[in-house]
């Protein structure tokens, strides 16, 4: 540690001794020694803030705009690729309704339509219970028959 500050101690007296070298061969000349100025805003740098300063504030909305829009147009661009496959499927729903034999089937499937002649069943899947229940709850029933039992008991109770 002692080696440490008597390195940092020559290296502060050396470079005393240069400044001092160099005030004697200013003076010797006639010129006075600049010291250089630590931590003050000088005139150029100043003017140079306020100059980037004011090209960010003139850039900042137009820039905004910029990116609005092109996200806009990105979302323009996708919607009209969503119609087009819209009216692409809807092209095609329309050629499929003018097949005759497809009418027929969605008539058919949909309507339980039959042609002349036929007999149509409708079959059930099995999975519903085919007995019908024996009494009815307050909910098969409607409202009023509900209200009329209820006062048709309470007289029984008296």
């Amino acid at each position: 540690m002692g080696a440490d500050r008597d390195r940092f101690s020559t290296a502060t007296r050396l470079r005393a001794l240069s400044a001092q070298a160099a005030e004697r061969v200013y003076r010797a000349q006639g010129r006075t020694v600049r010291t250089p100025r630590k931590g003050r805003l000088t005139g150029r740098a100043a003017l140079l803030a306020l100059v980037v300063c004011s090209l960010v504030v003139a850039l900042a909305y137009p820039t905004r705009q910029y990116v609005t829009q092109r996200s806009e147009i990105a979302d323009q661009r996708r919607q009209a690729e969503q119609a087009r496959a819209e009216v692409e499927r809807l092209r095609e729903q329309r050629a499929r309704w003018r097949d005759p034999a497809y009418v027929e089937r969605q008539a058919r499937e949909h309507l339980h339509y039959v042609r002349p002649g036929e007999t149509g069943y409708i079959m059930r899947d099995g999975t519903a219970d085919v007995r019908r229940p024996q009494e009815h709850g307050s909910a098969d029933r409607a409202w009023y028959q509900n209200l009329w039992d209820g006062v048709d008991s309470a007289d029984q109770a008296e």
